[in-house]
């Protein structure tokens, strides 16, 4: 199974972060904000044009526009 980006979840479902595919200040913003791989991340809300999303991640609520989140990709297992 190819691995899927953040950007592909649907509110509701989560999944554990495999690992990160940014530019190293993005990377780096990403990696404070806790997603580091394992850590387990849900889709919280999607705005009504699509873009940004809220995304629960290790108890803080963070908001990520679509092409930062799609540097983020996920193991393959997904719940919800």
């Amino acid at each position: 199974m190819n691995p899927s980006s953040l950007n592909s979840l649907r509110v509701g479902q989560s999944a554990r972060v495999s690992h990160i595919e940014a530019e190293p200040a993005m990377r780096r913003r990403l990696l404070d904000i806790g997603l580091i791989p394992g850590t387990r991340v849900t889709c919280t809300a999607v705005s009504p044009a699509g873009d940004p999303a809220a995304y629960l991640i290790r108890g803080a609520v963070i908001a990520l526009r679509g092409r930062d989140a799609g540097g983020v990709y996920l193991g393959d297992a997904l719940w919800g």
